[in-house]
C-alpha cells in the first residue's frame, strides 16, 4: 500500500502502527489485551511472514540497544507517505518509546531487513469471499451484513 500511496502522492495515518503490540514482544508472548481483544489476531493472515517480521524488529532493536517499539515507529517515520502514526498509549513508557523513536534513523540494511519478510495480504475489510467473511465474523462474534 505504501508504494501505491507514494506514487499517487497520498499521505497515510497508520492505525495500530505497533500491530496491537505484536511488534513489541516475542511472537508467543501474550498480554491481557492480546488475550481479550477479538481483533488481536485479525491482523495476521500469513503467520510465517508475520513471525519473521516480529523477529526482524527484535533483531534490529537488539543490535541498536533500543526497544522494539522504537524500531517499528522509526521504520514508519522512514516512509515518506506516513504523515503520523496513531500510537495508543496505556503506560507512560509507551509515550517515552514514541518520543525516543524520533532520534532513530534506520540505515538501508536495517530497512531491508525489516521489509524482507513481508508478504502482501488483505485485511478483513477487503474480503470478497462470503464464506471467509462469515468465518471471520463468527470468530469475533458479529453478524456480517447481508450481501
Amino acid at each position: 500500500m505504501l508504494p501505491l500511496c507514494a506514487h499517487a502522492g497520498v499521505g497515510t495515518i497508520p492505525w495500530s502502527p505497533l500491530a496491537r503490540g505484536r511488534l513489541t514482544r516475542d511472537w508467543d508472548e501474550s498480554t491481557s489485551r492480546s488475550s481479550s481483544d477479538p481483533f488481536a489476531d485479525m491482523l495476521y493472515t500469513n503467520e510465517a511472514s508475520d513471525r519473521a517480521i516480529v523477529k526482524a524488529v527484535a533483531d534490529v532493536a537488539q543490535q541498536r540497544g533500543v526497544s522494539r517499539a522504537q524500531v517499528a515507529l522509526a521504520w514508519l517515520r522512514h516512509n515518506p507517505v506516513v504523515v503520523a502514526p496513531l500510537v495508543g498509549a496505556s503506560h507512560a513508557a509507551h509515550i517515552d518509546d514514541a518520543v525516543a523513536s524520533l532520534d532513530i534513523e534506520l540505515n538501508d540494511d536495517e530497512v531491508a531487513a525489516l521489509e524482507a519478510p513481508y508478504t502482501p495480504r488483505y485485511d478483513f475489510q477487503g474480503i470478497s469471499s462470503d464464506a471467509e467473511l462469515s468465518r471471520i465474523s463468527a470468530r469475533i462474534g458479529i453478524r456480517p451484513a447481508s450481501v
